[in-house]
């Protein structure tokens, strides 16, 4: 535990009194969270402002953060989410053409500390081997830091465990969303005909995901977690979207999930989920989750498609899974993941309801899974067709 011969400027520390030191950047002070790693080797700008990092600090495990810099049109929410980064080297002056700012400055703008110099390999071990721990991130360029004091607030971060975080990033009112997927020259284009109209349930929604939407043909009201099913079949819906977020899905389920079951319970319409949106509904369901040791953070994870056999590279960021045993009769698991056989996948065997624990959205990673967006869109247009 001792310091490197240059008095460091950050350090990190465990809960359990284990200090890593380094060169802090960004923003100065302290936080506690709880640690995660993320094997991601692009996007690290969409997984900072990913709503779902709320209350986490992320390891890096590439080295190479900060190179390209930052651009606004990379961010997946109007600011960093995520609590602050621990990076293996210290990040350099950006090189890329989308770049419109560095990502030390950027963090200081936002109020995000940033750790480096740090050996992510041994911390991401730790991790792995000892469950994701509550930690202390604290920058002062003068190297002062009282070690017994952050160690104690490490110790008091209350964890994730019941903590409803959706609240916290929601969106404060209802609004529409007609930007579509990014595209080669024109960049972001904006959606003009009419679509299936679909309310989005904002428990921390990515960005992208509701590009997606829109691309794949939907016109999309975006509500708060907290809105009634009243509220939601108000807008007389041809489908329900359920966003990705951060926390404990049992405690965002006090209220989300009687909202879901009224919604299965007076309507025929198609039902999405992705990630908390997933556990929603497995929740609302029937079946429970459970707390995950570490988590899975990454854009390069292997999910195999039960049901066709077909293996997808996926994005992940979750730290609770759906415990596949509860899954009650009339709901099958349709996913797997092939790290750790845990759930990724659910849907109603006799409805157009079905969810996935992963980011078809990728941003960052791979598409492999895009045609869920598609296959929720024809859900929508067979049940208009029936009508």
């Amino acid at each position: 535990m001792s310091a490197p011969d240059a008095k460091p400027t950050a350090c990190l520390v465990l809960a359990d009194g284990t200090v890593f030191y380094g060169r802090g950047f960004g923003a100065t002070g302290e936080t506690s969270a709880e640690l995660c790693f993320n094997t991601a080797m692009t996007g690290y700008q969409e997984i900072m402002t990913d709503p779902s990092y709320a209350g986490q600090i992320v390891t890096f495990t590439f080295p190479h953060i900060g190179n390209v810099g930052v651009n606004t049109e990379d961010d997946e929410t109007a600011d960093p989410v995520a609590s602050g980064m621990v990076v293996k080297w210290d990040p350099t002056e950006p090189s890329n053409w989308r770049a419109e700012g560095d990502l030390t400055n950027w963090l200081a703008k936002t109020g995000r500390i940033g750790i480096g110099g740090i050996d992510t390999r041994r911390l991401t071990r730790a991790i792995r081997q000892q469950g994701a721990p509550h930690v202390t991130l604290a920058h002062d360029p003068e190297g002062n830091f009282d070690l017994e004091a952050l160690v104690a607030k490490a110790r008091e971060f209350a964890g994730l465990e019941g903590l409803d975080l959706a609240k916290e990033v929601t969106c404060a009112q209802s609004y529409r969303w007609n930007e579509m997927r990014w595209a080669w020259p024109e960049g972001y284009s904006q959606r003009k005909d009419p679509g299936h109209k679909v309310v989005a349930l904002d428990f921390g929604a990515k960005r992208n995901i509701l590009r997606c939407l829109a691309s794949a043909g939907c016109d999309v009201t975006v509500m708060p977690a907290t809105a009634t099913s009243e509220e939601v079949l108000a807008q007389n819906p041809d489908g329900v979207f359920l966003s990705n977020g951060p926390g404990d899905p049992a405690a965002t389920g006090t209220y989300a999930v009687p909202m879901i079951r009224d919604v299965l319970d007076q309507t025929d319409i198609p039902v999405f989920g992705i990630c908390l949106g997933h556990q929603m509904l497995a929740l609302a369901l029937g079946a429970t989750t459970i707390k995950m040791n570490h988590g899975h953070h990454g854009a390069n994870h292997p999910v195999k498609d039960i049901e066709t056999g077909k293996v997808e590279i996926t994005s992940m960021n979750h730290g609770f899974t759906v415990d596949s045993q509860t899954l009650p009769k009339g709901v099958m698991e349709t996913h797997i993941s092939l790290f750790d056989g845990s759930n990724c996948g659910i849907r109603m065997i006799d409805r157009p309801v079905f969810s996935v624990q992963y980011h078809p959205e990728a941003s960052p990673g791979p598409q492999d899974s895009y045609y869920l967006f598609e296959r929720f869109a024809d859900a929508m247009a067979a049940r208009r067709v029936k009508a």
